[in-house]
């Protein structure tokens, strides 16, 4: 009898997650690893990955790192030419990397942060995607998470730019789920809510602000970012092998709230 359990090994599977040196990001890599995947550590700074991946392989995980700026082209696709000479394949991609530069009223911005804020929170995961497909395409299967936020599918904390790219990222999922499902290739999405990260200091940090979010949503508290691996974790895996093309919220409820 095949254990249901053993489906969320990922033993001899590749992933590569972005913005993984801290944050969301670096959980999610840990979880990923101590499930068995070699994990390729990517932010924008060398000295950053490489704390993290000796950090891994002291504590007998497996990872190296690459640094990579995925708004720029070159970078990324040194990414996942460096992830493939190193490791023949990638079976997981995670788009975590993101950024947040204004925060304010949407009349208030400017183009050059728009384009900015678009460049990394959609064109890249968008573009690093379909350099990692052919290499999918070619093992026959493959997982790719994009993660987004509770501000794609419900506006609240004045993040229009934020929230407008985080929706884009959204669609992109259903699309490549819906465009890629027959080469064995899965999409998903994760929105977080409120986490505490250094991304999220500007929101956390102002006490009226977390008052008011504790009291709205249910489980009455922010997230700790090792909250958000276990989902991932799962759509990772053949656990997940049926699951594509969803959007999946771990946000204590605030969707649901009033």
């Amino acid at each position: 009898m095949n254990s249901i359990k053993q489906k969320f090994d990922l033993t001899g599977k590749v992933a590569i997650v972005t913005g993984s040196s801290k944050g969301i990001g670096l959980s999610i890599a840990r979880g990923l690893a101590e499930n068995g995947a070699k994990l390729v550590i990517s932010s924008r700074k060398q000295e950053a990955v490489d704390a993290i991946a000796s950090e891994f392989n002291e504590a007998g995980l497996e990872a190296i790192g690459i640094a990579c700026h995925i708004g720029d082209a070159a970078q990324r696709e040194a990414l996942v030419k460096k992830t493939i000479e190193k490791f023949g394949r990638i079976d997981i991609l995670v788009n975590n990397a993101a950024i947040n530069p204004f925060y304010g009223p949407l009349e208030t911005s400017d183009e050059e942060v728009f384009d900015k804020i678009m460049n990394v929170n959609v064109k890249a995961p968008w573009l690093l995607s379909n350099l990692v497909q052919p290499h999918m395409k070619e093992n026959g299967s493959g997982s790719i998470i994009n993660i987004s936020s509770v501000e794609g599918l419900h506006p609240g904390f004045r993040l229009g730019l934020y929230s407008m790219t985080k929706s884009a990222l959204i669609m992109l999922t259903k699309n490549q789920a819906k465009e890629w499902g027959s080469y064995g290739i899965r999409s998903n999405v994760v929105c977080p809510g409120l986490i505490k990260t250094k991304f999220s200091q500007s929101l956390w940090s102002n006490d009226k602000l977390v008052e008011g979010y504790n009291q709205m949503v249910p489980l009455k508290r922010m997230a700790e970012p090792d909250e958000m691996a276990g989902v991932v974790m799962l759509l990772a895996s053949d656990a997940g092998s049926y699951i594509t093309g969803g959007v999946y919220a771990a946000d204590g409820g605030y969707l649901i709230s009033g």
